[in-house]
């Protein structure tokens, strides 16, 4: 069982520290854009539930390969909360609330915001490449993905999580989250399987531009008591 602690806080423990010392801080106002975007997701997936609101929701969040660049990049901030038809609208919900809770507490609202956008972005616009390349291609896709719906908060969560564990040196749990994404896409090669790899290669670039931005600031920069520099939100 210590092995376990001493595994969970060399994993966790800075992620541990963040958190609490933001919430401490901040206390209620530590975490505003997490609960809207439950919310939103929530709202969304009754009102496309319902047949008057099932293609409101889809003329503004629902994005597919084969519509216009431009259509799709009006449409991809919002489809991050526009739960999947095929998927339970709990499994959304509990992902934006763990992780984009986490990642707002330790990062800020907008840096959150902004890796999730940027993740998601990544396997909208791989999507379309895959297509093109064809099926018998390593990367490629089928035709007929063009009119899959592609929504929901997966990429970004994926996203995310892996900023967090290089950002916090969780580096197992890292890795974890990454062997998982591959045996998914092994068992079940698809469009989300896909874009889920995608994510991760998105998020590996988003990691090497910070840690450059780091090093170029290291000569000014005052090192917080955890040895990671700090984010301000």
């Amino acid at each position: 069982m210590n092995g376990l602690a001493r595994l969970a806080r060399a994993e966790w423990g800075l992620v541990y520290v963040s958190v609490r010392r933001t919430l401490a801080r901040r206390s209620r106002r530590a975490m505003p854009m997490t609960p809207a975007a439950v919310c939103l997701t929530s709202v969304l997936q009754f009102v496309q539930n319902q047949s008057w609101g099932f293609p409101f929701v889809q003329n503004l969040g629902s994005v597919r390969a084969e519509e216009p660049l431009w259509r799709a990049l009006l449409r991809t901030p919002l489809s991050l909360f526009v739960p999947a038809l095929d998927l339970p609208v709990w499994g959304a919900l509990l992902q934006i609330l763990f992780v984009f809770g986490i990642a707002e507490l330790c990062l800020g609202w907008w840096r959150t915001l902004v890796i999730a956008y940027v993740v998601t972005l990544a396997g909208t616009l791989y999507a379309r490449v895959a297509i093109d390349l064809g099926p018998n291609h390593p990367l490629g896709l089928p035709a007929t993905d063009a009119q899959v719906v592609d929504t929901g908060p997966s990429a970004a969560v994926i996203g995310l999580a892996l900023f967090l564990c290089w950002r916090y040196r969780a580096y197992l749990t890292g890795s974890a989250v990454v062997a998982s994404m591959v045996a998914e896409l092994v068992v079940k090669e698809n469009l989300a399987g896909k874009e889920h790899i995608a994510a991760i290669g998105a998020v590996l670039v988003l990691c090497a531009a910070s840690a450059l931005r780091q090093e170029r600031r290291s000569g000014s920069r005052i090192p917080c008591e955890s040895g990671l520099p700090p984010i301000q939100s």
